[in-house]
């Protein structure tokens, strides 16, 4: 979220758009070599601690933003993003398996409910980093009023040329610009000390690692690209790339020619609470519910939510007077955006439990993907025109997701059972290893 914040404090010249361009094109880099060379070599530990640093280092570069302090921090930070979620993902499926072992539950149920316990706690920063900016912001309000010429432009027929600047969206002085930017980059400090004292160590197997080193070096570095002959990898890249398209239009286009055109852009953080925090609760809740609906009912829900949005807000005439619409919109969205941003992590971490670090490489490479085109089609077309993209995509990504559920349940009962089997034989097999050692804060 405060990506997004910053791409709105730095719109001058198209520095915000070109940052954030940057910044997930460089992720698509990180995403094709790093992530299973670095927890390979590191451990999803102190992945997570070094890879949380680049963010840091973008931080500091806002301090003085210029093309020379963002875009070399924007590369920083774009290389250390993919091994970052990789690691968390890879982390949080791997605990989850030893706690379902531990516990005799099933590995899926498990995992689930520890995606939907962290993107709760996750999707909160976008509360807090929303409150603390409009808080912040509020102490230099914009004056005047927004005219109705420049209600016409307003949602659906933004065509981005035709946006004039008002006093609703006034550039916040730099003294506010700094004490924001202070409190981000002290949070992150906080956040790395906290994750490098306190995170548990996650069990390794030393005969596996022994064999690991005979692997050669480009092997590790190709295994992203090995893992699409996967067929149910290829089919789920629509849905990897919408999580990234559906986020680009809340946080970019929603905010802008919705909120900021119609409201102001003192209200885009107050707005935003209300889907980070929609987001935050359903995650929670969509990770207890999938153990009794399964994922299949799930996406469904979330589908028909974006979808029903998708049609109102190309329908929808936004005014100042309709305040409350703009609220409950994000909320929703938030709902919707809370069953991908879940069920999107499990299915890759219960269908590909044998090769984690490739698959959830492969998931950061193609929501990212999803987020450069959607930012990079973001200043000249009109919005109506984003809408039928994004909910293209959306289609397309419910029929190719029904193949792959369509796989999974014609496989053959003999060859699923074997490699659940065998998943287990190796995760026993690390536990008995590593018995006495597993930490157990790693536990909920």
């Amino acid at each position: 979220m405060e990506l997004f914040r910053i791409y709105s404090l730095n719109k001058e010249e198209g520095l915000g758009v070109t940052t954030l361009s940057v910044i997930y094109a460089s992720v698509i880099l990180s995403s094709m070599f790093l992530p299973p060379v670095l927890i390979k070599k590191f451990g999803c530990k102190w992945t997570i601690t070094f890879s949380m640093c680049c963010y840091i280092t973008f931080s500091l570069g806002n301090f003085y933003a210029s093309w020379f302090t963002l875009i070399p921090t924007a590369i920083i930070l774009g290389l250390g993003a993919a091994p970052l979620w990789s690691a968390e993902s890879t982390y949080l499926t791997t605990s989850g398996n030893i706690y379902a072992k531990k516990t005799g539950k099933l590995g899926k149920d498990v995992i689930n409910q520890y995606f939907g316990t962290f993107y709760l706690i996750f999707q909160t920063s976008g509360v807090w980093g929303n409150l603390i900016s409009s808080l912040v912001f509020q102490q230099d309000p914009p004056k005047g009023e927004i005219t109705k010429e420049q209600l016409l432009f307003c949602g659906a027929n933004d065509c981005m040329k035709t946006s004039t600047a008002t006093n609703s969206t006034k550039h916040p002085g730099n003294d506010l610009i700094y004490t924001l930017l202070g409190i981000y980059t002290g949070s992150g400090i906080l956040a790395v000390l906290l994750i490098a004292v306190f995170l548990g160590q996650l069990p390794n197997d030393s005969e596996e690692n022994e064999e690991e080193k005979n692997i050669p070096a480009w092997t590790r570095f190709l295994a992203t690209f090995q893992h699409l002959k996967d067929k149910r990898q290829c089919f789920l890249i629509p849905l990897t790339m919408y999580s990234g398209f559906e986020q680009g239009f809340i946080s970019g286009d929603y905010t802008k020619s919705y909120v900021t055109c119609a409201l102001g852009i003192h209200n885009v953080g107050f707005v935003m609470i209300c889907f980070s925090g929609a987001t935050s609760l359903c995650s929670l809740m969509f990770g207890k519910l999938s153990q009794y609906t399964g994922r299949k009912v799930l996406y469904a829900i979330g589908s028909m939510i974006h979808l029903s949005c998708m049609i109102f807000l190309l329908l929808w005439k936004p005014h100042p007077s309709q305040k409350v619409v703009f609220f409950f919109l994000a909320a929703f969205w938030g709902m919707g955006d809370a069953v991908f941003q879940t069920q999107n992590n499990t299915i890759y971490g219960v269908l590909f439990v044998k090769n984690k670090e490739a698959a959830f490489a492969n998931y950061r490479l193609w929501e990212s993907l999803g987020f450069v085109i959607a930012f990079g089609y973001s200043t000249f077309l009109c919005v109506y025109v984003k809408l039928y993209i994004v909910l293209s995509v959306l289609i397309l990504s419910v029929v190719l997701y029904g193949i792959v559920e369509v796989l999974e349940h014609t496989k053959p009962p003999e060859t699923s059972g074997s490699e659940e089997k065998e998943s287990q034989a190796e995760e026993m097999d690390t536990q008995r290893c590593e018995n006495d050692t597993v930490p157990q804060d790693i536990f909920f």
